[in-house]
């Protein structure tokens, strides 16, 4: 469990849980997340520590890959070693530049004017109005895992691994109902993460219960509208 800032981003909090598992000799095989804790970067370094992020990563955001038209990043090649990205005509491109942007490390591929300009497949590639064809990559390990994960959440054996996560969301949403944890009753964020271990070990003490005495822990529910309806008619 790890408590932060209300405006603390969930990203941020995704190596600091690992590491904290790390310490205590329960660093998972697999880490199941909801698609706010990962990164190209937490995924690459997850994986050099023995650890796969079971995780929704957002998609590529081209025009082409919204469209589910034309040629989207996975249609081209990156030779890595060569410093160069070949396109679905078969050109390779003309410059290979290392930036930062915001802060991180990318790589901005450009193919020639004079190679996207002629090309009968330049509708399907690009609409820019320089007329040529432009790739935003990561580092190779960072976006290798990202093109890796992203292949691997549209198939079925997927979807059906990551459907185990939805024990987490009941377990959330039981501690929302039980415990009242949403709302902070203390000021100070040491407090804070006081109640939500305490909030944590009632629901241990819950669930044990209810496993030993075989009680039934899954209510019907209705909406607030369905039991003003029933109030009503009653």
């Amino acid at each position: 469990m790890c408590t932060t800032d209300a405006t603390v981003p969930d990203v941020k909090a995704t190596a600091p849980v690992q590491q904290r598992l790390a310490e205590h000799g329960i660093r998972p095989a697999e880490h199941y997340l909801d698609s706010g804790y990962p990164s190209a970067d937490l995924i690459a370094a997850a994986l050099k520590q023995g650890t796969r992020m079971v995780t929704p990563v957002l998609l590529d955001h081209s025009a082409q890959a919204k469209a589910h038209a034309g040629f989207d990043k996975s249609a081209f090649i990156i030779d890595w070693r060569a410093r160069q990205v070949r396109c679905p005509a078969g050109k390779t491109s003309a410059h290979w530049n290392p930036v930062k942007q915001h802060g991180t490390d990318t790589i901005v591929i450009t193919f020639g004017v004079r190679t996207c300009r002629p090309c009968p497949f330049r509708d399907q590639c690009t609409s820019s109005a320089k007329g040529r064809r432009m790739l935003t990559l990561r580092p190779r390990e960072p976006e290798e895992a990202l093109t890796q994960a992203r292949a691997e959440q549209k198939t079925e054996t997927w979807k059906a691994k990551y459907a185990l996560r939805a024990g987490v969301e009941g377990t959330i949403n039981q501690a929302l109902d039980i415990t009242g944890i949403r709302r902070a009753r203390y000021r100070g964020l040491p407090k804070v993460r006081l109640q939500h271990a305490f909030s944590a070990t009632a629901l241990n003490v819950i669930r044990l219960d209810a496993h030993w005495t075989g009680h039934d822990q899954h209510h019907t529910r209705s909406s607030r509208l369905e039991r003003l309806a029933y109030r009503l008619t009653a």
